[in-house]
């Protein structure tokens, strides 16, 4: 693909997503890393495709709903390199370790884990391994899952087209910020799975993402001044809490 290729979307932007968002192994058209932000929710359908396999096989051999939403959360970090429980753990850090924004964007590109990312991971974990069990014990629970996976991502694209970009370099400064209509189709496909999946109740979880959404936007740009890879991935992280929340 080349550089001058000014195509809303193609079908190569869904290879380029799902490498961007994962570790599984597709080739990836890094110069269209920004309009490919309307596949995003694409690749939450195939990271829970895979995971919603193993949590199945998992339950086909008598494993308990707990183990169950254990094995669904470890597969998808599997899947995903941890990227968005990495995201939320140096926001936490960076956000209230320090008190100016150099500061704060320092610590958040620090490799080692402080006292706040350690209690958001614990708390991200604990609370998502609660719901997930709670959803696994009750029918539906895979199309539930698929549904908050595809719309936790369909998120993201709307803080990057929404803020500039905190620093100079990293993951998100590299793909640049996504045109509006990449946002949008990001969001439409994300409520239109979400509505297949779980009938109107879509509606409610879709307001309220969107309300915690731009609070998380109003955050890091009073906190950092703009988002960064981090901060999309904390983003991923509350969209998915609040809707297993709803639905558990």
């Amino acid at each position: 693909m080349q550089k001058h290729d000014m195509s809303v979307v193609t079908l190569g932007d869904i290879r380029t997503a799902i490498a961007l968002l994962s570790r599984i192994p597709l080739k990836a058209e890094f110069d269209r890393s920004a309009k490919a932000a309307w596949a995003y929710p694409l690749a939450g359908i195939a990271v829970s495709l895979i995971a919603g396999l193993i949590t199945m096989i998992g339950l086909w051999v008598g494993l308990s709903a707990p183990v169950a939403a254990a094995l669904w959360i470890g597969a998808t970090i599997v899947l995903t390199g941890a990227m968005h429980e990495d995201g939320l753990a140096d926001c936490a850090d960076g956000f209230w370790g320090g008190f100016e924004k150099p500061r704060r964007l320092e610590i958040m590109k620090d490799s080692q884990i402080g006292t706040y990312g350690v209690l958001a991971l614990v708390l991200s974990i604990g609370l998502r391994w609660l719901l997930i069990a709670a959803l696994i014990a009750a029918d539906n629970w895979f199309w539930s899952l698929l549904a908050i996976e595809t719309l936790s991502r369909a998120v993201m694209p709307s803080i990057m087209h929404a803020l500039p970009h905190a620093r100079s370099d990293g993951l998100s400064h590299a793909q640049g910020r996504p045109p509006l209509n990449s946002a949008a189709i990001a969001v439409a496909i994300g409520f239109v799975v979400a509505l297949f999946c779980l009938g109107w109740v879509a509606f409610k979880i879709a307001v309220l993402l969107a309300v915690a959404t731009a609070a998380t936007a109003k955050l890091a740009d009073i906190k950092i001044g703009g988002q960064t890879g981090d901060v999309l991935g904390a983003s991923q992280q509350f969209a998915m809490i609040i809707a297993l929340m709803i639905l558990a």
